[in-house]
């Protein structure tokens, strides 16, 4: 009975080494998982960052500005990871495009901003920093440090004031603001300051801006680190809540929105903010930046590259792009690489804003679902052919030594 076990070990080890293949062979298409994010401590374990702020105490008019940060980040931070903008610079930078930054101005001479900035008046001196910090996400080079450079590094950045020298927001300086941005004829226009009631005034610039060509982006609810035990309603911000306005929400690494952010509806898109670095107006360190802007700010600079990579493309268009190639969440979450990359159907072509209501299709993936199909049968067929060929390999040397007979059959075999 010697050589037909060893005839069994052989077919056991050939049967062995098969399945290993046809593992090895399905284990991609197995194992293929969506996007994992980033630990949550930022990507910046072990260093120390000041926070940037919204704004400065209205009351101490003497106080002095945002100081210039000691400290420098040592590595790219999870949103830079989280958005793709190693891969999406291969891609496009937004050369060609002006964002109109609506905020606390920005310091045209800030490490990483030289040579981008246009800011008339006021809109050059920056106390806060709030609007540098938030220049730099959208059109900064990194201040020599290149994997800190914003979304679209090619992109030009418009300052303009909408709110006074400490932070604190003003209606009238964001409708002065919106319509300059329409003047100069910014393609993308980002809103950082979010208003608790709706002004006419602004409703009628809005218009005027997407009627002009512009991509109009805002900040879904003001920054609020943190509400303690108030519980506060939701509530519609503005210029956000207007029609055709891409109203865009912070959130986390693991894809929600923070603890202490406002409650709001109608968000149309989040993406990250918190543990978010950029420099600012004085010296060459970082900051860690965190809110609604933020977010506003990365998704305005994706824009722009969009807007760069795809110049046919209306307004109305490039923001279906946006939301269309988002990442799935409860509230879709931007992916800048995908938005510049992915082929859209007809119903994505630019259409002008009376089909702003159309549905997006994203490319047809069905010759892939089929090939997917394909491999899962024969996956399924290989492993059942695995299957009879062990069960031979066992049943069979015993079957010979009973000569034949069915198990547990009484008397000797018959030679």
């Amino acid at each position: 009975m010697k050589p037909p076990a060893r005839h069994g070990a052989r077919l056991l080890t050939g049967a062995g080494l098969a399945a290993v293949l046809l593992l090895t062979v399905s284990a991609p298409a197995a194992t293929a998982a969506p996007f994992a994010p980033p630990p949550a401590d930022g990507g910046k374990k072990g260093q120390e960052l000041p926070g940037m702020p919204v704004a400065l105490d209205p009351d101490a008019g003497d106080a002095p500005c945002t100081p210039a940060s000691r400290e420098k980040a040592g590595k790219q931070d999870w949103s830079r990871q989280r958005l793709d903008l190693d891969r999406l610079h291969t891609y496009g930078t937004g050369k060609g495009v002006t964002v109109a930054l609506i905020g606390t101005g920005v310091a045209p001479d800030a490490a990483g901003l030289k040579g981008r900035v246009t800011a008339a008046g006021a809109a050059g001196d920056d106390c806060v920093g709030h609007g540098t910090f938030l220049a730099g996400l959208v059109a900064g080079d990194g201040g020599g440090s290149p994997r800190l450079a914003g979304v679209a590094p090619g992109a030009k950045i418009l300052a303009l004031r909408g709110t006074g020298p400490r932070g604190q927001a003003d209606a009238d300086l964001v409708v002065q603001a919106v319509r300059e941005a329409t003047e100069a004829r910014a393609g993308v226009i980002a809103v950082a300051v979010a208003l608790p009631r709706r002004d006419k005034e602004l409703t009628r610039a809005v218009a005027d801006a997407r009627r002009a060509g512009a991509v109009v982006i805002a900040a879904a609810t003001p920054d609020a680190a943190g509400r303690g035990t108030e519980e506060v309603p939701s509530r519609t911000y503005w210029p956000a809540g207007e029609p055709g306005v891409l109203s865009v929400a912070d959130m986390l690494p693991a894809g929600v929105r923070p603890d202490g952010a406002l409650p709001t509806d109608g968000i149309d898109l989040a993406a990250p903010g918190a543990g978010v670095v950029s420099g600012g107006p004085r010296g060459d360190g970082h900051y860690l930046g965190a809110g609604a802007s933020v977010a506003a700010a990365q998704a305005a600079g994706a824009a722009a590259v969009v807007r760069a990579a795809h110049p046919g493309e209306k307004p109305d268009a490039v923001a279906r792009r946006l939301t269309a190639t988002a990442y799935p969440g409860d509230i879709p979450q931007l992916d800048a690489y995908a938005a510049v990359t992915t082929v859209l159907g007809d119903s994505g072509a630019p259409g002008g804003a009376e089909r702003a209501t159309d549905a997006v299709a994203v490319r047809d993936t069905s010759a892939a679902d089929r090939a997917s199909d394909r491999a899962t049968l024969f996956v399924l067929l290989g492993t059942a052919a695995v299957l009879a060929v062990l069960w031979g390999a066992f049943a069979l040397p015993r079957a010979r030594g009973r000569g034949w007979r069915p198990a547990g059959a009484d008397g000797p075999a018959r030679d």
